[in-house]
């Protein structure tokens, strides 16, 4: 029998947060792919979560995790296995506008989905990884909260707070085992860039030293290996994926 690889995820426990489309996608295929049980959740997309666990198996869970009763759903589901070893907090949504124009709402639901789910199933997972000694959790940043955006404060603050929390909760539980690191996307081609001005999106390449966009793939690989043994003396890192973009 041969040796089980440090980048397998066999018999492991995954879940990612808006894990039916775009990069959330790419990253349960990933996932899947080296061996996880993936409990992907989602909020409105049934549809495409149903396809894509026919595809790669596991499991979709329904769940606003802009709240805390979301947060707590998807913890319970996952819990239900006994162990959660990798979380990818990846569900993240935007409410663009200039700050004389940004409504308290456009700032606090845009927090409440990018910042405060990624703390509370953080937190929530963290009593399992702790058991075992072991875990990974993985948030997915931007670009924009590194070197900030027109018309994002609420999503750059966001993001930028994501990667602080980050830092801050390697140091906290690297002695339990768990790691915890940041994935940082420059302009990813998904749903959302399609939906962009195409001059724009022609600008925007002319920006990134690749000269193209990226693709999810490229996300979920990095993710991929972030949530394996191969990564095993990496925690509190931030890692761009943006072509240069950021430099």
């Amino acid at each position: 029998m041969s040796p089980v690889s440090s980048a397998s995820l066999e018999g492991r426990i995954a879940i990612v947060t808006g894990g039916a489309r775009g990069i959330g996608a790419a990253i349960s295929r990933a996932l899947a792919g080296a061996g996880a049980h993936v409990i992907l959740n989602y909020r409105r997309s049934a549809e495409a979560a149903e396809a894509l666990v026919s595809e790669i198996g596991g499991e979709a869970v329904q769940a606003d995790v802009s709240t805390a009763e979301g947060c707590e759903a998807l913890l319970a589901a996952a819990s239900a296995h006994g162990r959660i070893d990798v979380l990818v907090n990846n569900a993240g949504i935007t409410r663009d506008g200039l700050m004389l124009r940004m409504s308290d709402d456009d700032w606090s639901s845009v927090l409440a989905t990018n910042l405060d789910a990624s703390f509370r199933l953080s937190r929530g997972a963290c009593e399992l990884m702790f058991r075992q000694r072991k875990g990974s959790i993985i948030n997915i940043t931007s670009i924009s909260g590194i070197r900030g955006n027109p018309g994002q404060a609420n999503y750059a603050a966001s993001k930028a707070a994501v990667s602080a929390m980050s830092r801050s909760l390697a140091k906290e539980l690297g002695r339990r085992g768990v790691r915890v690191n940041c994935v940082a996307p420059g302009f990813i081609d998904t749903d959302m860039v399609s939906a962009m001005n195409p001059k724009v999106v022609a600008e925007v390449k002319k920006a990134i030293p690749m000269r193209r966009l990226g693709r999810p793939e490229e996300v979920a690989n990095v993710v991929r290996f972030l949530a394996s043994d191969e990564a095993a003396y990496v925690t509190g890192q931030e890692w761009c994926v943006d072509g240069a973009l950021g430099v």
